[in-house]
């Protein structure tokens, strides 16, 4: 079968919350969608309370991955040991609750695996590499299809983990920066590939923030509390099709919405 799964971009606030509430499941009926990731990571500016969490799943998503963000409301600690739909990037040190690596039931009896890592370029040089742990999670998966969120910074590191995984996993996207890229594309050996899915939140603001606190940073002001932008609000995702009897993806698009 071709098994169409929706990833949308990094939640950010109340706002993003809100317009992933109202619009996502009107998106998953019209590309005919069978399995959905949400990155929850900002849906509390930085980090994401259990409230917000519990919301996204709510919503329509099946899992819902986080990135650098995830202590931000410690919180969530106690949720991500108990909800198996909640995945923290798994080269985060083993010491921390939770896991990155999930197996869930899709359609038709398929095995779906969802790995949530993140990368370390620019980030924090503290996690485990992510191209080892996944080789790791790999060994011996017993899953039809696996899917890779990668939260990461750096656009090289991301490009260069899509082709480290190509042929092994049907599915890598990425997320963090919340600018969207225009890369979707196959690579040579079947595995489906966008460097970044941008944003769920604010779509007049700097990743999601006022941009006047963005612009008073840059300009050397006083630090101060990043406020999520007022206004409208979009959603940035893509929809990866992928051919369960070939075990490849068969096509990478673009999907936003606005207001």
């Amino acid at each position: 079968m071709i098994l169409n799964v929706l990833t949308v971009g990094d939640v950010v606030g109340e706002q993003g919350l809100d317009f992933l509430t109202r619009h996502l499941r009107a998106l998953q009926k019209l590309h005919d969608i069978h399995f959905t990731v949400v990155n929850g990571e900002n849906a509390s500016g930085v980090g994401i309370l259990p409230r917000q969490a519990r919301a996204i799943y709510d919503a329509g998503a099946d899992v819902v991955t986080l990135g650098n963000h995830t202590w931000n409301r410690i919180q969530i600690k106690d949720l991500l040991p108990e909800a198996p739909w909640l995945l923290r990037p798994a080269n985060y040190t083993s010491r921390v609750p939770g896991r990155g690596l999930g197996i869930y039931d899709g359609p038709r009896g398929l095995r779906i695996a969802v790995m949530n890592l993140i990368g370390r370029c620019e980030m924090d040089s503290n996690f485990d590499n992510p191209f080892t742990v996944a080789d790791r999670l790999l060994h011996g998966l017993d899953a039809d299809v696996c899917l890779v969120d990668f939260h990461a910074e750096a656009t090289s590191e991301k490009g260069a983990m899509g082709f480290y995984l190509d042929g092994r996993v049907q599915a890598v996207w990425g997320t963090h920066t919340h600018v969207p890229t225009a890369d979707a594309k196959v690579l040579p050996r079947g595995t489906g590939f966008l460097t970044d899915l941008g944003m769920t939140g604010p779509a007049q603001s700097v990743l999601g923030m006022r941009p006047e606190q963005a612009v008073n940073r840059f300009l050397g002001g006083l630090p101060m509390r990043f406020e999520p932008a007022p206004g409208p609000c979009k959603l940035e995702s893509a929809v990866f099709s992928i051919d369960t009897d070939r075990r490849r993806c068969v096509g990478v698009e673009r999907v936003d919405v606005g207001e």
